[in-house]
């Protein structure tokens, strides 16, 4: 059977389940889509033109190569298809976003043909996904005297692609559809058990609203009722998109809501509209900007205050809330983009000005952030080989300089890495700000995407400035199943070819490593000055600072090197007191979210703020658990503030497990890894000779809220508790329900527990280890009442653990061991009551390969209590994750309960928790 046979066959498959033909991106098929038609009797022809013109995929594929190549036969007039004229093809061009289609263009532009030349360069003026090469190629034309280069170097030199097009629209009509009330995770939009589909845009979209079928029809019938309008998706009573970036999330919103991008090009749609009554989470806003969305914080709750200005409470202490506007689903609004003002008819309803502001309507007006940075990076370099000064064609960078004040330390870090900026200007906290980045990460069930991404963007090689990226293999680590088995190897050899390091070989060389890609970027993490970017929300680094992005956010960093966002407010966190003997840093981290809301009357400082967490004396591996949880505590990243020794430390052990990977062959050949193993070397030179100390925020740095930690107040284990039952659906599955452990008496039924996850480390191991040996020796033997799964994060850890011992320990309690030679084929539906050794990786945390069974009560060291991410429900109970620190989890499943206090006490009797002692330094300059 013929490829194009196969392709009509999937054709008929994908029907069964109401899906259109998928979008073609491979050259053996155009090529058999373009033979036939040339065969003017050829039986598949017509269906043959209109995939060729309506369904390749454009950008870098194999196919854009191939359809531009015939393109520019037709243009030639050497190939004559009567469907496809010269005029058409040089639209199709147009619309192919970089690549083969400049490759062709260029070539035409500056061929002999001046009236074909004519035809080019009018449409070469609108792309903006020329790189280096293809600048190069221009300049030695224009250097010859070559009149058509001139006048495209003059038109990019203006910013024609960008000036010409159409102005963004006063008024744009909407329709309001409530998503949801309460705080909405983007698995709403994109649930991690489908992150298999995400490249493939129309079957992915299936899985909006977690496939609620009758949600999608209440979607539809809205959009059929206002066909001149556009749907913004709300959630009411909360934050718009917890959890993570999930560039797949904002791609559903914007095919269900959104705008086609082209008409050649199907299922990518952009310009979706968002809110939420407490705003957009901040990484995800990012993915909103990259589809050119709008992002608005409804502010239409409002807390209601007493004539001291105090909050009005109810019987429970919590504060009563008042609807200033409704947003009902159905309620029609309009967005005015000149008085940045929401209306409903003609009252206004909310100043909306945050979400329109100059960049961002550049954003609105190309449909997407990509094809700013590029322009702006295309105007550069033209006005550059003109040799003249760059009109100011897009909105000035907005730069917050205060006179007399300190800077905090991601402040210090954006200055330092900023590009673009006005030269020895001092910025300050609300600055745009472009910087360049040394780490990007890309995870595995994102990363399909970000290939797309770069294929779209016309991408090749990774950017020489970045010192590494990383590609990770940890989200389908747990099974190794048909859907990995086809696109995780595809995914790798991308990567790889791209010139990252990745964590597959392509070639089978090294051994597969499944680290939780947070972990190995905390690593590879240098210098605290570092900026890294990964595409994950909990890319958090202990050492400097860290932004969990979208996929295209981390295309975007991965081709240019650079990324642009403003300069975030800080709140500084500070510790007194001291813990006590039993408990554990994760409470300590728990413990800072309560003691945070209770001292500002409920609100969260944290959400869209940098937290600057003084931890002073942990290692980068221990003070991980802390800049991990800040995803959850909304904030935009973190960064820690660390005595001199304490870095040194972080930086010995990040360098010696770099010097892992390149042993185990996992260097690139351009040896990025030797690379950051001399940049860790030449820090720690720099920190112990006194040249350049550990970073530190001035003394006189202005802060969004000073936050202090009392450590004497936490007397017991601190859960995150979803609390899927409260009567008020908004305060159910948020991070902000801590609890004490004596909260539940000893009484909760607990069916599973999991101790993995990004949040632990090589301690939590042999925590775990030390506990199992007290119960044996204690009871005479190892009992589980629930069961218990433990994903190490890494093997580093695995190996260090079966060198001293500890592995055995963990074996001879355990019931099942990961076998790498044997993985996993299928995900695991039934637990018995014993310890399960899985393979390194997210596992369970992730919910897109194993998940606990439906209807389960799990403690959990794991980040994410959202509804059916570790666990579903059913319909007589509600699945829910509780989080907490692991004695608590090991004991827990031990008991098959929560325990008492008492219980726990006697537990860890002995054993070395993660201890913590607030530095005594001054840890300011």
């Amino acid at each position: 059977m013929s490829i194009y046979k196969d392709y009509l066959k999937q054709i008929e498959e994908r029907k069964e389940q109401g899906l259109h033909p998928q979008p073609i991106d491979g050259a053996e098929l155009v090529s058999k889509i373009i033979e036939q038609i040339k065969d003017l009797d050829n039986e598949y022809r017509e269906g043959s033109v209109n995939f060729f013109i309506y369904n390749v995929l454009p950008g870098t594929t194999s196919a854009a190569g191939v359809k531009a190549k015939f393109l520019k036969e037709i243009i030639l007039g050497e190939s004559v298809v009567k469907e496809i004229t010269p005029s058409f093809a040089f639209e199709q061009l147009s619309h192919m976003k970089g690549g083969p289609s400049i490759e062709v263009l260029l070539d035409l532009a500056l061929g002999e043909d001046a009236v074909i030349a004519t035809d080019a360069a009018k449409v070469l003026k609108t792309q903006v996904f020329l790189y280096e090469a293809d600048m190069e190629l221009l300049e030695n034309a224009f250097k010859t005297g070559n009149s058509i280069a001139k006048e495209l170097l003059e038109s990019y030199a203006q910013a024609e692609f960008f000036t010409k097009l159409p102005e963004v629209e006063e008024k744009i009509e909407i329709v309001t559809f409530v998503a949801g009330v309460g705080d909405i995770s983007t698995d709403l939009l994109s649930p991690g058990a489908d992150a298999h589909s995400r490249s493939d845009r129309e079957l992915h979209g299936q899985c909006m609203f977690e496939h609620n079928k009758d949600m999608q029809n209440e979607l539809l019938a809205l959009k059929e009722k206002h066909p001149d309008k556009r749907v913004m998706l709300i959630a009411d009573k909360g934050t718009m998109g917890v959890g993570s970036s999930r560039m797949s999330g904002v791609n559903n919103v914007a095919l269900w809501t959104g705008v086609p991008f082209s008409p050649y090009v199907p299922f990518i749609n952009f310009a979706p509209v968002i809110a939420g009554t407490n705003g957009i989470a901040p990484i995800f806003l990012t993915t909103v900007g990259v589809t050119g969305g709008i992002g608005i914080d409804l502010k239409n709750w409002v807390k209601q205050k007493d004539a001291d200005g105090n909050n009005v409470v109810d019987e429970d202490g919590e504060a009563i809330l008042k609807e200033e506007y409704s947003v009902a689903t159905g309620t029609v609004l309009t967005i005015n983009t000149k008085t940045k003002k929401l209306y409903n008819g003609d009252k206004e309803l909310k100043d909306i000005s945050t979400a329109l502001t100059p960049p961002k309507m550049e954003f609105i007006k190309a449909g997407g952030s990509y094809a700013v940075v590029f322009g702006k990076k295309l105007q550069t370099i033209a006005c550059k080989i003109l040799g003249m000064d760059i009109p100011q064609v897009y909105a000035t960078s907005k730069e917050v300089s205060i006179e007399g004040q300190g800077l905090t330390a991601v402040e210090k870090i954006f200055n330092r890495n900023a590009v673009g900026n006005t030269p020895g200007k001092t910025l300050h906290a609300g600055s745009n700000v472009r910087v360049e980045v040394n780490i990007v990460g890309s995870q595995d069930t994102t990363g399909l995407m970000t290939s797309q991404e770069l294929e779209m963007m016309a991408a090749t090689v990774i950017s020489p400035i970045v010192d590494t990226g990383y590609q990770s293999g940890c989200h389908t680590a747990s099974v190794w199943d048909d859907k990995s088995k086809a696109n995780i190897p595809r995914l790798m050899k991308f990567m790889n070819d791209f010139g990252l390091v990745t964590a597959r070989d392509p070639k089978g060389k090294y051994h597969a490593m499944t680290d939780v890609i947070h972990k190995v970027l905390n690593d590879l993490a240098v210098d605290d000055w570092d900026v890294i970017i990964g595409g994950d929300s909990h890319t958090r680094m202990a050492k400097g600072v860290a932004f969990g992005a979208d996929s295209g956010t981390v295309a975007l960093a991965l081709a240019t090197g650079e990324a642009t966002m403003p300069i975030p407010e800080s709140v500084k966190v500070t510790f007194k007191g001291e813990m006590k003997s039993y408990m554990d840093f994760r409470d300590v981290v728990h413990a800072t979210q309560e003691q945070m809301l209770n001292q500002f009357d409920g609100e969260n400082v944290f959400q869209g703020k940098i937290i600057e967490v003084h931890i002073g004396t942990l290692t980068s591996d221990q003070a991980f658990t802390f800049t991990d949880w800040t995803a959850e505590m909304k904030a935009k990243a973190s960064i820690c503030i660390s005595e001199d020794e304490t870095l040194i430390e972080s930086l010995e052990i990040s360098r010696d497990r770099i010097q892992i990977m390149i042993d185990k062959g996992m260097d690139n050949p351009k040896q990025d890894l030797k690379g950051l193993v001399d940049k860790a070397n030449d820090r720690i030179i720099e920190i112990k000779t006194g040249t350049k100390s550990a970073l530190k925020p001035d003394s006189d740095a202005k802060y969004y809220a000073d936050v202090v930690i009392d450590l004497d107040k936490i007397v017991e284990p601190m859960i995150a508790d979803p609390d899927v039952n409260n009567e008020d659906v908004s305060k159910r599955y948020t991070h902000d329900n801590i609890q004490p452990l004596s909260f539940y008496g000893g009484t909760k039924k607990v069916d599973l527990g999991f101790i993995g996850s990004c949040m632990i480390h090589k301690g939590d191991m042999q925590i775990l280890a030390q506990m199992l040996k007290n119960i044996e020796e204690q009871h005479g033997k190892v009992e589980f009442k629930a069961p218990l799964v433990v994903a190490p994060p890494t093997y580093n850890i695995v190996d260090e653990l079966k060198a001293e011992g500890d592995w055995d320990i963990l074996v001879k309690y355990s019931g099942f061991e990961f076998d790498d030679n044997a993985p996993k084929g299928a995900a695991r539906t039934k637990y018995e009551n014993m310890l399960y050794l899985e393979r390194p990786g997210c596992n369970l945390c992730m919910g897109n390969q194993e998940k606990a069974e439906a209807g389960d009560t799990v403690m959990a060291t794991s980040t994410r209590l959202f509804q059916g991410r570790v666990v579903r429900d059913t319909n007589e109970k509600k699945g829910e994750s509780l989080l907490a620190s692991t004695p608590v989890v090991v004991l827990s499943t031990i008991l098959g309960r929560t325990p008492t206090i008492e219980e726990y006490q006697a537990a860890v009797k002995g054993i070395v928790l993660t201890k913590f002692k607030p530095s005594t330094k001054k840890l300011v300059s």
